[in-house]
């Protein structure tokens, strides 16, 4: 059933799934309005040029896709709550997808259409991880967290509209593999940022031939910067269409929604983040529009607003402390009204 704001809520539905070659499992109808189903068994941790894609899709032709993401690693904590018991990975991501055409250089347009929840939910606590670990403690806390027509379930007293965003989107590095849970990359990766939904466009920069795009971690709802480095998890499936813009050159994402072009700052400290968001939206202005250098000044001096993003940070951390962020996560907003 749905929502009143239109977003999915029940079962995840399953079907035969059918032979694409090369590796390719993708199936059709199985979701409503669909062309494509990638099933979350597709999930693996991290984003690699060196995996089988799991589908070849051509950019432009409006075909959907959803990639259905795992909430298993939440459901293990909440049994038995014990980070050293895993069985399953940390931010699977369901991919990944080769794009046709696609070459370093360019730009995916990814455009989300839908994003698709399950009747539930988790709220966990990592210990050693978040800006709360410290009142926190080292008990981990888990809660399963119900999801209907009514919304999020949180507390027996709060009850929210359910807002789903996607908090791992990313294309493959040139070389090795990207981390699927810190820090967010230059081709995307964990971002966790709430303009990550149904509506949005994200643009990454391509880097490998066919940009090998995976998507995981779904939010039902996340407050902005994600305080806990865990928000109501859940799973779900993202309805994406992929769109290519050649040349594009990006050194970061970028977002656009209805209102708004988003830039992605990347840095360590946070000041350089700053720095290289605020220069990549001066750029759009300056570059892409014609803007004189002095308009662009004055009009982000103006209404272009920026605040910090997820909690992943922007450069890896020690692997002995693999929840310590090291860097900075900005965002960086142009409203459309202005051009």
């Amino acid at each position: 059933m749905s929502g009143g704001d239109g977003v999915g809520v029940g079962p995840t539905l399953s079907g035969a799934r059918d032979d694409l070659g090369e590796a390719a499992r993708a199936s059709s109808g199985q979701l409503d309005g669909v062309d494509h189903f990638l099933g979350n068994e597709l999930g693996r941790p991290g984003f690699s040029a060196a995996v089988e894609p799991v589908l070849r899709i051509t950019p432009g032709t409006g075909e959907t896709i959803g990639f259905e993401t795992s909430d298993a690693v939440y459901a293990e904590l909440h049994g038995h709550h014990d980070l050293a018991q895993l069985s399953v990975p940390i931010n699977p991501v369901t991919g990944p997808v080769f794009v046709e055409g696609a070459m370093p250089g360019d730009a995916l347009a990814v455009t989300v259409h839908d994003i698709r929840l399950v009747d539930h939910g988790w709220s966990v606590s990592l210990p050693g991880s978040g800006a709360l670990q410290h009142v926190m403690g080292d008990e981990m806390f888990t809660r399963r967290v119900p999801i209907d027509a009514d919304g999020v379930h949180v507390t027996s007293r709060h009850t929210f509209a359910a807002r789903p965003m996607i908090g791992c989107m990313g294309t493959a590095p040139a070389e090795g593999e990207n981390s699927t849970i810190m820090p967010a990359y230059p081709q995307g990766g964990n971002m966790d940022v709430t303009e990550n939904t149904i509506g949005s466009t994200v643009y990454l920069p391509v880097m490998v031939e066919g940009a090998y795009l995976s998507i995981g971690d779904v939010h039902a709802i996340m407050a902005e910067g994600e305080s806990s480095f865990v928000a109501i998890e859940a799973q779900g499936t993202a309805v994406v269409s992929i769109d290519l813009v050649k040349g594009l050159g990006l050194r970061a994402p970028r977002i656009e929604t209805a209102d708004d072009w988003i830039f992605v700052g990347l840095g360590d400290p946070v000041q350089e983040s700053v720095r290289r968001g605020y220069e990549d939206a001066f750029a759009f202005l300056v570059d892409d529009h014609g803007w004189s250098r002095g308009d662009a000044y004055a009009v982000l001096s103006a209404v272009g607003h920026s605040r910090l993003g997820g909690p992943t940070g922007s450069v890896a951390p020690d692997p002995l402390h693999p929840f310590a962020a090291v860097g900075a996560v900005t965002l960086h907003r142009v409203p459309k009204s202005v051009l």
